[in-house]
């Protein structure tokens, strides 16, 4: 893509007087080879000193992330990495392996970063994988803040990460420098109760956050309790943002007890959380006393009633550094707000009020009978959708930046091209009934009268129509594999057509879809489909995987897929 230029090269190259690196940040190009990507690599080789790099805002692959990481391995001195917005268009499966050739560099060359920035990219559950390895690793003990904004993780991801973030500091500890994050962002991820709670561990565990974001999470309030909890451990916290979240008034109470505890909070962002009248009163009163050093104080749009807005304007006669405070969007009715408006600007703050007209309310207050029953409906539908709700969740990453192989749905249906297979299992014991038929048994092989099992299939699937061919040799390779672990002469015909499958896909242009395929079905990747389920069995068919893995059947620049997939969630 691009050939050998100094001056693309020097404009890459950028210099403060506090730190160098390189930078390409929003060139929206499109890495696909180490070729491709000659231009960065050199610009990575030509830096004395690569304190930082900057690839946000284009799209990177598989092969091109592989001649990156070996140039990376040059520059221990490395500190940032700024990943955001890196993968748009890509498969999902292409971006876990992507990151773990990034951080395979970065820990071959040693490096010890300070900041990782993957913000922005369709990550999930599946993706997550590919930074686990580069977040316990001591390139990472070293890592002050943490940025996964917009990544769709998902409960699963979450709790991933934070499995990963907890073996940083266990590692770490045993180095003598324990694991000290700073700042940690991870808004719009779908994280919910079970995976804020796995994250409030790390924040326990950690006890240095000075500056935490997880808006948009789907969080209720045994999730803030538990993040409540952590909060109090880490009593340099400055900044904390949990907008648009389902706090209630019992997470509020639980937050209240912990700022009690953070006497140098700033910036608290709880807009959007249904507070209610109670819950804007617990907290209220937490910040009234003491909190001088609070600059922004976000309460807005959250049900609350008269009561509870004066008891966030009676909370900041005290506040000196106060620069803003939203309360627009609730219900206190037009006596209320004017009551406010004086209660600020008797005490000096009226300048800092926000927008204040959006309330059509005629601010009624709240029965405290109805606040606890809305607050008992939410943990009781939380409760019940518990297991569908993680299910969702592991799906949540970003649609807009991922594109999927077109053949995949083709090659998941388990009806294929029903006209031409008959499902009948009266049909005699043959290679083509055994093929015929969706679930044949182990009985069944055995007793094939075909007595070389292997040409009899090659031969039968032969007959089968051009476009249907991967579809039906797939299924074969599944409906043999989920027997291979205790039956060998079916694990060497699974061998034989695995070989088929991959060289009959790299001559069409179709790789992706078979690999897509083979993660799917083997229940290592999310299937778009929520319904879908595996319908083989998952540990034989893996076992013949792995077998033909080890023998290179399947081609060296397919094996990274599987063994990230299968080292991490197999």
């Amino acid at each position: 893509m691009s050939n050998f230029n100094l001056n693309s090269i020097t404009e890459a190259l950028e210099v403060s007087p506090v730190k160098t690196g390189v930078s390409f940040l929003g060139k929206g190009l499109k890495w696909e080879s180490e070729a491709g990507a000659k231009a960065l690599i050199d610009a990575i080789e030509a830096c004395a000193s690569l304190q930082f790099l900057n690839l946000e805002g284009n799209t990177l692959g598989v092969e091109a992330a592989q001649g990156i990481a070996k140039a990376l391995e040059k520059h221990p001195e490395l500190k940032e990495a700024l990943f955001k917005d890196l993968f748009t268009g890509r498969m999902k499966t292409e971006i876990p392996i992507a990151l773990m050739a990034l951080g395979q560099g970065m820990i071959v060359a040693g490096a010890q970063l300070t900041v990782l920035d993957c913000s922005d990219n369709a990550l999930g559950p599946n993706g997550m994988t590919g930074l686990v390895d580069l977040l316990k690793s001591p390139t990472c003990f070293t890592l002050r803040e943490l940025k996964l904004n917009n990544c769709g993780l998902g409960i699963t991801g979450g709790k991933m990460l934070a499995k990963a973030l907890l073996a940083c500091y266990e590692e770490s500890s045993k180095k003598g420098k324990p694991f000290a994050l700073r700042l940690f962002i991870a808004g719009r991820n779908r994280l919910e109760n079970d995976g804020a709670k796995a994250l409030a561990e790390v924040f326990g565990t950690v006890q240095s956050l000075e500056h935490v974001e997880m808006p948009q999470n789907g969080i209720y309030h045994p999730g803030i309790s538990a993040l409540s909890d952590a909060f109090k451990k880490n009593s340099n916290l400055q900044i904390l943002n949990l907008n648009d979240n389902t706090i209630g008034p019992k997470g509020a109470e639980s937050l209240a007890e912990a700022i009690f505890d953070l006497q140098c909070l700033k910036e608290i962002n709880f807009g959007d959380c249904l507070l209610k009248t109670k819950g804007a009163m617990y907290l209220a009163e937490a910040l009234q006393d003491l909190h001088n050093q609070i600059e922004v104080v976000n309460f807005g749009f959250n049900e609350i009633g008269p009561e509870g807005g004066y008891s966030i304007a009676n909370a900041m006669y005290n506040k000196d550094n106060i620069k803003s405070i939203i309360l627009d969007g609730n219900q206190f009715g037009h006596d209320c707000r004017e009551q406010i408006k004086e209660t600020l600007e008797e005490c000096g703050r009226l300048e800092a009020l926000g927008p204040f007209d959006e309330d059509d309310s005629e601010g009624e207050e709240d029965d405290d009978e109805d606040d606890e029953e809305e607050e008992d409906e939410e943990t009781d539908d939380e409760d019940a959708g518990g297991e569908s709700d993680q299910a969702e969740a592991d799906e949540s990453y970003s649609d807009q930046h991922v594109t999927t192989e077109p053949e995949i749905s083709h090659l998941l249906t388990d009806n294929h091209n029903t006209s031409s297979i008959d499902l009948d299992e009266s049909l005699p014991n043959t290679v083509e009934s055994y093929c015929r038929i969706n679930y044949p048994s182990e009985g069944m092989f055995n007793a094939l009268e075909e007595p070389n099992k292997i040409e009899a299939f090659r031969e039968y699937l032969k007959s089968v129509p051009s476009d249907d061919y991967l579809t039906h040799l797939a299924f074969t390779i599944l409906k043999l594999s989920e027997i291979s672990e205790h039956n060998s002469e079916a694990l060497e015909v699974s061998e034989a057509l695995i070989a088929d499958a991959y060289d009959y896909a790299k001559n069409n242009n179709r790789l992706k879809s078979l690999r897509n395929f083979l993660l799917i079905q083997l229940g290592l990747l999310k299937c778009e489909d929520h319904s879908f389920k595996p319908g083989y069995n998952m540990q034989g068919c893996r076992h013949a995987l792995r077998n033909a893995i080890k023998k290179n059947i399947v081609p060296e620049e397919e094996q990274n897929f599987f063994n990230v997939f299968m080292e991490h969630r197999g």
